[in-house]
């Protein structure tokens, strides 16, 4: 064993492996698989989601192994390892929630140690649910070093073309008396027929559209069916990739420019994506250094359509984009109308115009993705709104089709808990706005998702006469006339703490103003009278977060200069 290591490849391994000091980390290796030849290659390591907790990601074992397979195929040696993952789908509506983007953290911390004290070389991250995927780019970010992340793909239709999401809407029918037990039994049993993210432009698919967008993972990656051949494949050729980004020490930093952060806000708008994007792209960003905004949103939302005609507002699912091409057409389209930003670098080695150059449109006759001359939107659908409730900002996805502009009664809950209550005793009726406070980022803690009660809102009819306004989240599986990441959060003392049953609110998505009908005077009046909440918990992860996260509006990072 040499004690001058000479390949710049690897930079990282070489201090933990090379040199006769080094035996006792060979030993180590050797009881895992690794032989005489292998402590001269670069070491990639492999970042896997994989468990038995979610069918977003119970097949992520196999790809890993691929992945790996593919980085010792092209001269490195591969080393797999799992960081965590939870279900938003299984423990939406209850307090476990809670840990929900707190685990976005968890797993970037978990791939940045890991790598850092192996010291691998590059990196194969791959994720198939809504919050690892972010979570998986802010650890790439961190660790800057030649990496790609793949998508583990998405599921396929349940039975009568449903999906998560349409059993949460059973629920409220069944709530509503539309549904008996055994119908909604039925679709309980056969929504969700094997492994895969969940099956619209929710967030999983929204994630990995942005990402590939981004340049961070290959052409196609984001469009593939969990199981399929295409979707090992491209995990192979990941391995690989990390190997000739070695050779021309092509990095995170590179490829995660500003410009190819405007190109996944293009595509995610385009594809009429989760409002979480907003949030996890502006982390992503931070991580490498990069400024994105709220505003970025909105300007880039003015020139840029709605197009795609997917799941939760629209009729089709994933999986039929990925029966006539995926992304990749959709994004030659930006291309060429000079919406994207062609000379971005990509995990290709190429630019995203070289990589989009041979790619052919959609068939004749299809309409998933409608033609920029006839969008479905003319601007984006995240809506970024300020106002009295709003000073720094709040995000709404309004596709149009429930309106633009909302003006109601408030109907004030201190809980996701005590609002889905309400919702299900009919107790919130039509011409209400239902105010979903102190579940932030800081309050919740954790800023959970409000798939349940948008849900049941939906399921009983009153998508378009109730709307919904928190300082938590909304999945992207909620549609209806929802405003989530009110910010400052109620806890931090921000307006929405000083909201009162009977005041009224106007959500209005064409000025992007949410206001609440009272006089400056009144607010500090109140504002007066408010006491902080105790904090829900004071001890362990939840707490720990509470202290260290910042903003939405900032991205909720917890990774924040000191």
């Amino acid at each position: 064993m040499s004690d001058t290591p000479q390949d710049p490849r690897r930079r990282h391994s070489a201090p933990v492996v090379d040199g006769v000091g080094k035996s006792a980390s060979r030993a180590m290796l050797r009881a895992v698989g690794f032989e005489d030849a292998d402590f001269s290659k670069p070491q990639v390591g492999i970042a896997s989601t994989w468990s038995r907790v979610t069918p977003c990601n119970s097949h992520i074992g196999e790809l890993a192994e691929r992945a790996s397979d593919g980085a010792d195929a092209a001269g490195g040696k591969g080393v797999v390892f799992n960081t965590i993952t939870i279900s938003d789908g299984i423990a939406n509506g209850t307090e476990g929630m809670k840990y929900s983007l707190v685990s976005r953290e968890v797993i970037a911390d978990s791939i940045e140690t890991v790598a850092g004290c192996e010291g691998f070389d590059g990196l194969v991250a791959i994720g198939g649910c809504d919050k690892n995927m972010p979570g998986c780019l802010i650890g790439l970010a961190r660790l800057n070093r030649p990496s790609v992340f793949v998508y583990g793909g998405t599921i396929l239709p349940g039975a009568g073309h449903t999906d998560i999401v349409s059993v949460f809407e059973a629920m409220g029918a069944h709530s509503r008396g539309d549904l008996d037990r055994i119908e909604l039994k039925q679709i309980e049993e056969t929504a969700i027929p094997g492994p895969g993210a969940c099956g619209g432009m929710y967030t999983a698919n929204t994630m990995a559209s942005a990402i590939e967008a981004l340049g961070m993972s290959l052409p196609g990656s984001s469009a593939q069916n969990a199981v399929s051949q295409e979707k090992r494949d491209d995990c192979h050729a990941a391995g690989a990739a990390v190997l000739a980004l070695l050779e021309r020490d092509i990095k995170p930093v590179d490829i995660m420019t500003r410009e190819a952060f405007e190109n996944a806000i293009t595509v995610v708008i385009a594809l009429g994506g989760s409002t979480n994007a907003v949030l996890h792209l502006i982390a992503m960003a931070d991580a490498i250094g990069v400024s994105i905004t709220l505003d970025d949103f909105t300007a880039i939302g003015k020139r840029v359509p709605v197009l795609a005609d997917l799941r939760p507002s629209g009729q089709y699912m994933m999986s039929e984009l990925v029966e006539i091409g995926g992304i990749q057409p959709l994004m030659k389209t930006l291309l060429e109308a000079g919406l994207l930003h062609g000379d971005c670098l990509t995990v290709t080695g190429r630019t995203l115009a070289e990589n989009l150059a041979d790619i052919a449109p959609y068939p004749e006759g299809q309409d998933i993705i409608a033609p920029l001359e006839a969008p479905l939107k003319a601007q984006s659908h995240l809506r970024i709104l300020y106002g009295n409730l709003a000073p720094a900002g709040a995000v709404a996805k309004i596709t149009g089709k429930e309106g633009t502009r909302f003006s109601g009664t408030a109907r004030v809950f201190g809980s996701e808990e005590e609002a889905q209550a309400r919702i299900n005793d009919g107790s919130v009726v039509a011409g209400d706005v239902v105010v979903i406070r102190y579940e932030g980022p800081r309050g919740g803690p954790g800023m959970r998702e409000m798939l349940t009660p948008t849900s049941a809102i939906m399921g009983r009819g009153l998508g378009s006469e109730v709307a919904l306004i928190t300082d938590g989240r909304f999945s992207g599986g909620s549609h209806g006339f929802v405003v989530g990441h009110v910010t400052p959060e109620a806890f931090d003392g921000g307006p929405l703490a000083l909201v009162e049953d009977g005041d009224t609110i106007t959500i209005d998505a064409e000025a992007d103003t949410l206001e609440v009908a009272l006089e400056a005077a009144e607010l500090e009046r109140r504002r007066a009278a408010w006491r902080q909440p105790a904090p829900r918990y004071t001890r362990g992860v939840l707490a720990k977060y509470a202290r260290t996260v910042g903003p939405a509006s900032e991205g909720a990072v917890t990774d924040r200069p000191v």
